[in-house]
Formats: structure tokens, sequence, C-alpha cells
């Protein structure tokens, strides 16, 4: 399971929006100032992300939490996401490079790239279709583990 610390924002029944800071590893390295992705971090500044999580310990806005999902859903979900529609790229504008080729066209370069673009948007129409699908599915939900720090819990009136 992958953990993540998190701020619950606001509370919707079962769930919970809760806000992350999305943060690089560039603190933490002793390259820091020479290393081109230090840089970039420092130039887009740090964003927050916002989840709707399950919340199983009923935490309310203000209070810090761990949040898990499980490492199979991130993996099976970046290469649905990430990879597909970069394969399907390829693999357009090469059947399009073939097509063209076959047809004897005196410029292949221009089917190639459209080709390309046509599977790179059916890849990603893909994804968006398989994101709406899968978003009510719970395998692929996030969920409040636990009081981030389980010694400063404020009492419940």
């Amino acid at each position: 399971m992958i953990e993540e610390t998190a701020l619950v924002t606001a509370v919707d029944g079962e769930y919970a929006h809760v806000e992350s800071r999305r943060d690089t590893a560039c603190a933490h390295c002793q390259a820091g100032s020479a290393c081109g992705t230090s840089l970039l971090s420092r130039f887009f500044g740090y964003r927050k992300v916002s989840v709707k999580a399950l919340n199983p310990i009923a935490a309310r806005p203000g209070d810090e939490v761990i949040v898990g999902l499980e490492e199979s859903a991130l993996t099976r979900t970046s290469v649905r996401f990430y990879l597909l529609p970069v394969i399907l790229l390829i693999g357009f504008a090469g059947c399009a490079q073939w097509l063209a080729e076959k047809l004897s066209f005196i410029a292949t370069e221009p089917a190639s790239v459209l080709g390309g673009l046509l599977g790179l948007s059916t890849g990603l129409a893909w994804a968006r279709l398989h994101a709406v699908r899968s978003s009510s599915d719970r395998r692929y939900r996030a969920v409040i583990l636990r009081p981030a720090d389980p010694f400063n819990i404020r009492l419940r009136l």
C-alpha cells in the first residue's frame, strides 16, 4: 500500500476530500541546486492535489491523516493512462506509414503523422472512458487509513 499524508478539507457522507502537497525528492538530494529537476520544481512550484477518499475513521475537516492506495491499482492505472496511448500512437503511425507505402503515396510522412494523432486520440479517449467507468470501483479509490499523528487526537464533542 502506498501511503501519503494529507489534510481533510471536507466530508461528504462516507467520503472525505483530502488535499496533499505534490512534492519532489529534491530537498533531500545533495545535487539539489545543480539539478534540472530541482530548477523546474522551483519554477513551477508545489501544487496541491485533491482526492476524494473513503473515510472509515470518520475524519473531520482539519484533521491530518494518512491516505493509502493499493500499489497494484496505481500500476494498472499508470499503464492504462500513460503507456496505452503511447503504444497506440506508435502503432497507428506505423500502420499509416505502411499503408501509405502500399498505396504508393509520394510522401508517407503526413499519413504517418495523421495515423499517430489518430492513435493518440484513440488512446486518450479510451483512457477517459476507463476513468469514468472505474471512478465508482472501490479498488481504485484512496482510503483514509489512520490519523497522521495518533497522539495528537482532537477531542470530538
